[in-house]
């Protein structure tokens, strides 16, 4: 009979969405993996350090935990969107070893309390700000599974490169003649339903 653990179950989905998120900086340059590839900025270390402070927040201060990090970027007064990017002056290593401070900090967080513990979100509005660690930790993984998926796409324009992890493309099989026309075909499907609307 299988034991349940949910703890173990939601600390497997959160630890393979950030091992994808980090996957996706493997190879590449420090200009490819800052440089942001949609109109919004959206560019892979940034979406790194995003969700070092996401852990950091929702799994640890908000249950009164603080990691001690600093984190300037969240500062009041600080930049907009000051956490969805990197300086020059914040190298690849730095935001890495940040990420993986975070998810130590968080994991610690899950276990030393119990599912049901209530936390106070600061930055929801009052009345609204109570959450389960439950709670957040479904949050955490939603958004890091959202931003991996992010990551995914941007990895994708700029080498091609998709998947969970080396080995786990999770793609259909194909060589790049077979895409092109698989790519074709969805274009000619698009236009011809653009036309019938």
């Amino acid at each position: 009979m299988i034991t349940p653990d949910p703890k173990a179950d939601l600390h497997t989905y959160l630890q393979s969405a950030r091992d994808a998120l980090l996957w996706k900086l493997e190879g590449l340059s420090e200009y490819d993996i800052r440089r942001p590839l949609t109109p919004t900025g959206t560019n892979l270390l940034g979406l790194v350090k995003h969700a070092a402070g996401v852990e950091l927040g929702y799994l640890g201060d908000v249950f009164g935990r603080p990691s001690g990090e600093p984190l300037p970027w969240l500062d009041e007064g600080a930049e907009t969107n000051a956490d969805m990017w990197a300086t020059a002056d914040e190298s690849r290593e730095f935001v890495v070893e940040l990420y993986r401070r975070a998810w130590r900090h968080a994991d610690a967080t899950v276990e030393a309390l119990a599912l049901d513990t209530v936390g106070r979100v600061p930055w929801w509005p009052d009345g609204k700000d109570e959450v389960t660690l439950h709670h957040a930790v479904v949050r955490v993984i939603a958004d890091t599974h959202r931003h991996a998926g992010h990551a995914d796409i941007v990895r994708e324009l700029l080498d091609g490169a998709v998947g969970m992890s080396k080995g786990n493309d999770a793609v259909a099989p194909g060589d790049s003649a077979w895409w092109e026309t698989y790519r074709s075909r969805l274009e000619r499907a698009a236009r011809e339903a653009d036309r019938g609307a």
